[in-house]
């Protein structure tokens, strides 16, 4: 990473770990870098060599999340597909694994995205309407509106399936929190995701226009 020249890969992880965390947990007013160089293990000199002020680096960690969202994230979903449920369940899959990758990129984002009063960049206010925009199209962009069944208000099913789908996600997250990911088998868990995906295409698509 061009911002830590210098720095070995696993040092600059503990630097962005803690800064995102520290953010995240206690916003931009209430952050502090001296709990930041704790957490990271690092002397504040090492801090503001690299960053100037606080300000310069939850700047830096704006940017930073917003790319890993777009590069870890929105990349891989298949735009192709025009089932809406099907376009929302490969959603699902790639961002519980972006997530568990890495929490406390999309802890920061949910914080960030709530926070009107810092004033951005004009290169990363561009980037986060960028990202907006790019998430609009990823769930609702190409999708094929026949599959729901005429008497159907397409709008609110939207809404509806969405929060649905968000709803185990988070649900699950809090299930697993603090155990080891790598170890668990998320079969089981995607199954029972299906099944449910399953009700959802049962409650609002047509007879005989559901993908099995």
């Amino acid at each position: 990473m061009e911002k830590f020249k210098g720095l070995d890969e696993e040092k600059q992880q503990k630097i962005l770990d803690a800064s995102l965390k520290e953010f995240a947990e206690h916003g931009y007013d209430k952050a502090s870098t001296n709990r930041i160089v704790k957490e990271a293990g690092i002397g504040k000199g090492m801090l503001f060599y690299y960053f100037k002020s606080k300000k310069v680096l939850y700047e830096f960690l704006a940017e930073y999340s917003l790319d890993f969202v777009v590069e870890k994230y929105f990349s891989r979903i298949d735009m192709t597909e025009t089932d809406f449920i099907e376009r929302l369940k490969q959603t699902a899959q790639v961002k519980f694994e972006a997530q568990t990758e890495n929490k406390n990129v999309f802890n920061f984002l949910g914080t960030f995205m709530l926070n009107a009063d810092i004033k951005l960049p004009p290169h990363i206010q561009e980037k986060y309407e960028a990202m907006q925009k790019a998430g609009n199209a990823m769930i609702y962009e190409n999708v094929d509106l026949s599959l729901f069944r005429n008497d159907v208000d397409v709008e609110k099913a939207f809404k509806l399936i969405r929060w649905s789908i968000e709803g185990y996600q988070n649900e699950l997250l809090y299930t697993l929190k603090g155990q080891n990911m790598a170890s668990i088998n998320f079969d089981p868990y995607w199954e029972e995701f299906f099944d449910y995906l399953e009700i959802l295409k049962k409650s609002f698509y047509k007879e005989g226009e559901r993908k099995q």
